[in-house]
């Protein structure tokens, strides 16, 4: 679709700058302070903010419909609902199950890829089975694997398509696995993790670079004969080598925890996910119990998906426009806030030459919020996919 949006705050490398941008064919051709033409759609922005469409890369679920379900159908239908939000590059994400499921799930994310989608589908990320059992958390303990004894080239061997997997690196064969899944482009992620700083210190060395939801699963710091001894978060917090995943909902990490991360990491080495569940982006009732795809139940309370003795969160049903508001409700400026949704994440999946900016040659993925940081109109691959905006565009 030939398109032009005008009277933007464009998101820039300079921050919010007045323009317009021209997109044809999928791409973007032009952005400027002011367009002119014939023969393309124009949609007014009105003065609301231009981002570039945003990217999640840990993402079990939403609109009812869950990766493990292991049917490609069920996965266009998590993206399409992510995409109502903003989300254009969404990364299907498994979780810890019998292999035999986790294999289904890969099929049904590689031919869902092949599927009419509103997102792109950027590859697969496996949460697990390689977790620490003590930071298990709402992961299936039963199915926990040992690297070392159990070969986990039967996951990425099944599809060029697995670009994260998540790995306590304290585990027996977890240093050589980081070591191998770099080697071939995959990002190894620190994930459900009991290390401490020194094998923290080691798995940076083997490769490993990102953290998968800090905070969540990760230890902290504890007193060894008196001492205190760091553990997943302070290493990860200190460490320029590694990117941290974080789940911005206002309910797994409250404001303060948000800012002291973004003051550590900036917005280079941080980046938002939703780490969303089957009912993420779905109309949901408080004080509900739900059932995951997995058998387990769940109760939503509060804004978040709590297990069902109350005493741990399930997962985030938020979308990633959720993400963006409460950052900035924490403190971090607009612009990083919705680079960590854009720029950031692309750049950690070595997508930064199409997506993650509003700049000539890249996709022409794009979302307008209004100043409440509501998603009002958002283009997929040059695709309108929802258009809230009041009047009407003309040709």
């Amino acid at each position: 679709m030939d398109c032009r949006i005008d009277n933007a705050r464009v998101l820039t490398e300079n921050g919010l700058v007045s323009g317009a941008v021209r997109v044809r064919e999928g791409k973007i051709v032009e952005t400027r302070p002011c367009l002119s033409g014939e023969n393309e759609l124009v949609v007014d922005a009105e003065g609301k903010i231009l981002s570039p469409g945003f990217i999640d890369l840990h993402v079990h679920g939403g609109g009812g419909a869950c990766v493990m379900s292991g049917k490609a159908l069920d996965v266009v239908r998590m993206c399409d609902a992510h995409a109502q939000f903003g989300t254009t590059t969404i990364l299907p994400t498994t979780w810890t199950a019998p292999a035999e499921e986790i294999e289904r799930a890969i099929d049904a994310v590689r031919t869902a890829r092949e599927m009419a989608c509103d997102a792109t589908i950027a590859g697969v990320h496996l949460e697990g089975p390689y977790l620490s059992p003590g930071q298990a958390g709402a992961q299936s303990p039963e199915s926990l694997l040992i690297p070392a004894r159990h070969p986990w080239g039967r996951f990425t061997g099944r599809w060029d398509g697995v670009v994260m997997v998540g790995v306590a690196p304290e585990l027996p064969g977890a240093m050589e696995m980081a070591e191998e899944l770099a080697r071939h482009g995959i990002v190894p992620s620190i994930a459900h993790s009991d290390a401490d700083q020194s094998v923290m210190d080691e798995a940076v060395l083997h490769g490993f670079s990102d953290v998968t939801h800090l905070y969540s699963g990760c230890s902290t710091f504890c007193r060894r004969g008196g001492f205190r001894v760091p553990g997943v978060v302070e290493s990860a917090l200190v460490s320029d080598a590694l990117t941290v995943q974080v789940i911005g909902d206002g309910c797994h990490l409250p404001h303060a925890m948000l800012q002291l991360i973004y003051r550590c990491k900036g917005v280079g080495n941080m980046y938002w996910i939703t780490d969303g569940l089957d009912y993420a982006a779905a109309e949901l009732e408080p004080g509900m119990d739900y059932r995951l795809q997995n058998g387990m139940r769940v109760v939503y309370e509060d804004g978040v998906m709590k297990l069902e003795s109350r005493q741990a969160f399930a997962g985030s049903v938020g979308t990633m426009d959720r993400m963006v508001r409460t950052g900035v409700a924490a403190g971090i400026p607009v612009v990083d806030a919705l680079r960590m949704a854009s720029e950031t994440p692309a750049r950690r999946l070595g997508l930064e030459k199409t997506k993650g900016k509003i700049a000539v040659g890249y996709d022409a993925d794009l979302v307008l919020l209004d100043d409440s940081l509501n998603v009002r109109w958002c283009m997929a691959k040059g695709k309108i996919i929802r258009d809230d905006l009041e009047g009407e565009n003309e040709r």
